[in-house]
């Protein structure tokens, strides 16, 4: 199904929707900009500096014909929709099973996100990806993981006319405060000591990588554990934002994992559950 573009927030529109006339050889700003970070995205690289030159052309040639849209050089319309398609794809609603627990909608949706790559652009925590996930927000202090959590959310909650469990944030410390005061906060020990069974989260839940007490420090989903329902040896799978190869946050994509319980790490969890 499409986007219902009538409900989409200002700062997820202005990543989507086509510039106002064509861009071509002399065009600058933002706009330009945003065409050569999708380039880069599409593996057709040139600079990121809203210029276009003879550069960002040639860039765009390749782009164009690599997709079967000939080789104007120039961004109309529907070259753009083809270099926002994978934000599009992510952004669209899924097929859902009405009987589909909210947990799962979620997984639903961090699952369509994840097939899309998003991934960093033009440096740390910046890009089109990390300006969705962080309401339009990029740059060295804007790490995504919670954003990128809180995003997929709302969407899925949205699209079953659902309250979100909690209302979400672009800090990890904020989620667990907003579990907390919700009631669904779930400790590691209580997980490892068998006070609490994975299946009680009914599907997906989030993680939160712990450092301290009070500071958690990297957060993304899990959609699935293997092994006993509790115990040092729960192997659950992630999908997370802001990550990479070594699982480490302030990473540069998203990505599917498996975290274990066992070892240094210490996770805490989020019931992703309706209110009753």
């Amino acid at each position: 199904m499409a986007i219902n573009f009538d409900k989409v927030p200002n700062y997820i529109r202005k990543e989507i929707d086509p510039p106002k006339k064509t861009l071509t050889v002399g065009s600058r700003g933002n706009d330009v900009r945003q065409v050569q970070e999708w380039l880069q995205y599409h593996k057709s690289l040139t600079a990121i500096d809203g210029d276009f030159g003879p550069a960002t052309r040639a860039a765009l040639i390749d782009f164009q014909l690599s997709i079967g849209l000939g080789d104007s050089g120039e961004v109309d319309e529907e070259t753009w929709q083809r270099l926002v398609m994978p934000m599009t794809n992510a952004l669209k609603q899924p097929i859902l099973d009405p009987d589909q627990s909210i947990p799962d909608v979620i997984a639903t949706v961090a699952k369509q996100h994840v097939e899309q790559h998003p991934i960093e652009i033009g440096g740390q925590n910046r890009g089109p990806w990390v300006r969705l996930y962080c309401e339009g927000n990029d740059g060295i202090q804007w790490a995504w993981c919670a954003g990128f959590v809180t995003l997929i959310m709302h969407q899925a909650c949205f699209y079953r006319e659902e309250r979100v469990p909690i209302e979400g944030s672009v800090s990890c410390d904020t989620l667990a405060a907003q579990a907390k005061a919700k009631g669904l906060f779930v400790e590691k020990n209580d997980v490892v000591k068998g006070k609490f069974d994975w299946s009680e989260f009914k599907g997906a839940c989030l993680f939160l990588n712990r450092r301290t007490p009070t500071d958690w420090t990297h957060t993304g989903f899990a959609t699935a554990a293997s092994g006993s329902g509790s115990g040092k040896n729960l192997v659950f799978d992630t999908i997370e934002g802001n990550t990479n190869d070594e699982g480490l946050r302030e990473g540069f994509e998203a990505c599917r994992r498996k975290r274990s319980m066992s070892g240094r790490a210490h996770y805490d969890f989020v019931a992703l559950l309706p209110d009753d």
